[in-house]
């Protein structure tokens, strides 16, 4: 099994930024990606950004190309997700999966462990 904690949500006024945290415990071992996911209210959970551990490749949903950026410490296990420019669109609660699927890695049911989640929210 693989643990996975978020931290680092909060309150932010629009153009602001913030920077996500995931660390992950277990059998981190056995995870090839992680991956960003995030739902807003009355909506579907959507993809944000993954990072491929073997590979070091990234990809973005085009709505936070260029204005986020998925990072990673291997020696503490962590995932990070810096947040800039940020909108209030961008509100919703931020969720860190891990995964060792070779797919699009872009697909909820892609990844098999979760973390619980942290709010982001953004004021005009």
């Amino acid at each position: 099994q693989v643990q996975l904690v978020e931290s680092g949500g909060g309150l932010v006024q629009a153009g602001g930024s913030l920077r996500l945290s995931c660390a992950a415990s277990g059998r981190t071992f056995s995870t090839t990606t992680m991956g960003w996911f995030r739902q807003a209210p009355g909506k579907e959970r959507e993809f944000v950004a993954h990072d491929t551990w073997s590979s070091g490749r990234t990809y973005y949903s085009d709505f936070v190309k260029g204005r986020f950026t998925i990072s990673r410490d291997n020696a503490k296990n962590t995932v990070y997700l810096q947040m800039n420019s940020l909108k209030p669109e961008d509100t919703a609660v931020y969720y860190c999966a891990a995964t060792n699927v070779v797919g699009t890695l872009r697909a909820e049911d892609e990844y098999s462990y979760w973390g619980q989640g942290t709010q982001v929210t953004v004021s005009s």
